[in-house]
């Protein structure tokens, strides 16, 4: 093998293996009703390799955390939660009762049929957060 040509596909291999590729369907947010500041934006989520999500942020938002919900003698309980798992090849559904981002201290009101733009930060295999790009439709308050 002629050494320029491996090194260019020793190159390309470590390119291709630097970084997970996530993908994200269905992103939706749950609408608010007047004076209320929190709510949950809600989605599916794949990595091509082995990742987590650890973060979330929105401009409209102080503050966005992941979450888990779970119900325990009838009563709902979220808790945040370090990071999201996603295994390589398997979609992961942010949904209400699992997880979900929480948007808190939400600066501004949002109507059925607005857009959201969020991002997710996800770390790899690499161990380097990158952030992914959201838009979410905003659905109304009883959405589930």
């Amino acid at each position: 093998m002629q050494p320029r040509f491996l090194a260019g596909f020793v190159l390309a291999a470590a390119a291709s293996a630097a970084s997970a590729e996530v993908t994200v369907k269905d992103a939706w947010v749950r609408g608010i009703v007047g004076g209320q500041k929190v709510t949950g934006a809600f989605m599916t989520v794949t990595s091509t390799e082995d990742a987590k999500i650890v973060g979330a942020s929105s401009q409209i938002a102080k503050r966005a955390e992941i979450h888990t919900s779970m119900v325990m003698g009838g009563v709902n309980h979220m808790r945040k939660v370090d990071s999201i798992p996603l295994a390589a090849g398997k979609p992961v559904e942010l949904k209400a009762g699992s997880y979900h981002v929480m948007l808190m201290e939400i600066s501004q009101p949002m109507r059925p049929g607005d857009t959201v733009s969020l991002a997710l930060t996800v770390v790899g295999k690499d161990g380097k957060p990158t952030e992914i790009p959201v838009k979410a439709k905003v659905r109304p308050v009883n959405a589930r």
